[in-house]
């Protein structure tokens, strides 16, 4: 049986989309819910400057609450260097750079062009490397609108694997692909996947992060599965989107992904009954803030048996 491991991403690029925010309390809520039913890793947030993004300003409060939480991976997204500082002195045990393919993207969302990304991935990596090895949080980069960006279009798929290939050497423990503006299908998905696994090494590509902007959402996480990757991201509710490519809203569904994998045989861990009623939490928090979701709306499929949660 085959384990696939789920990064609930909500409470980072669900809440940092949401003009509103969300009372500290009901994101600790949150968390704690989440990690009950079972959700192995959760991203609480983003060390991005409070003027930028006033979302995130407590994230560092959401770190120290989560690493209390026996069995939960507490991961976190980091911008840049001084991110990665400040998420490291929280305690952040994941640190996860976005590193746009697409060039204009990446000039709007960190003010780096690719030169200067590369040579903050190797910043950080050597800021992780002077750390006691026990105290070294894990260190991806995430290569964003790897599939299509909202303001270039189409992304070549030879520069995402030159880039994937320039982060890994420049220190990043591993890559992710990230389908950050819902572009990506099902075939370019296997492809590129294959492609950048042939390239690095099929140990440094786990992850992929994918919105559900255009209903593909699902197809494309099957698709990687058939490719070998082991680690999907996902939104309760599919909330979501970056602020930085526009239209490009919803991540995919995490009840969704885990109602499918669960019913073809994957192990996930996480209890789907429990799962669905962290959404309480969220619209008590929110209210009137759209959820999405089929499978909280249809409800569980008569005699559907779950793997052993």
């Amino acid at each position: 049986m085959t384990r696939i491991h789920i990064s609930e991403v909500g409470p980072r690029d669900g809440l940092q989309s949401i003009g509103r925010v969300a009372p500290l309390e009901a994101k600790k809520a949150w968390i704690a819910a989440e990690a009950a039913a079972g959700v192995p890793e959760i991203e609480v947030g983003s060390f991005v400057p409070p003027s930028l993004l006033p979302q995130m300003a407590d994230t560092a409060e959401l770190v120290a609450f989560a690493r209390q939480i026996e069995g939960l991976a507490v991961a976190v997204l980091v911008p840049n260097l001084k991110g990665a500082e400040r998420a490291i002195a929280a305690g952040a045990q994941k640190m996860s750079l976005p590193f746009s393919m697409s060039e204009t993207h990446s000039l709007k969302n960190v003010r780096k062009d690719h030169a200067a990304m590369i040579a903050e991935i190797g910043a950080i990596a050597d800021l992780v490397a002077a750390r006691p090895e026990a105290a070294r949080p894990h260190f991806e980069v995430g290569l964003a609108t790897a599939f299509g960006c909202t303001i270039e279009g189409p992304v070549d798929e030879d520069k995402v694997v030159r880039l994937a290939a320039a982060a890994i050497e420049a220190g990043a423990a591993e890559v992710g692909l990230s389908d950050t503006t819902g572009y990506a299908n099902p075939t370019q998905v296997k492809r590129l996947v294959r492609r950048v696994k042939a390239e690095i090494g099929a140990d440094r590509l786990n992850t992929l992060h994918l919105h559900n902007t255009r209903g593909l959402g699902l197809a494309n996480a099957l698709a990687g599965l058939e490719e070998g990757i082991t680690t999907l991201d996902a939104s309760l509710g599919g909330l979501g989107g970056c602020p930085f490519a526009p239209g490009a809203s919803g991540n995919i569904v995490t009840e969704d992904l885990v109602f499918m994998l669960e019913a073809m045989g994957y192990e996930t861990g996480i209890d789907l009954e429990k799962l669905m009623q962290v959404r309480a939490i969220i619209a008590g928090a929110l209210p009137g803030e759209p959820l999405y979701g089929f499978v909280p709306d249809a409800g569980l499929p008569l005699g559907f048996a779950q793997v052993a949660a």
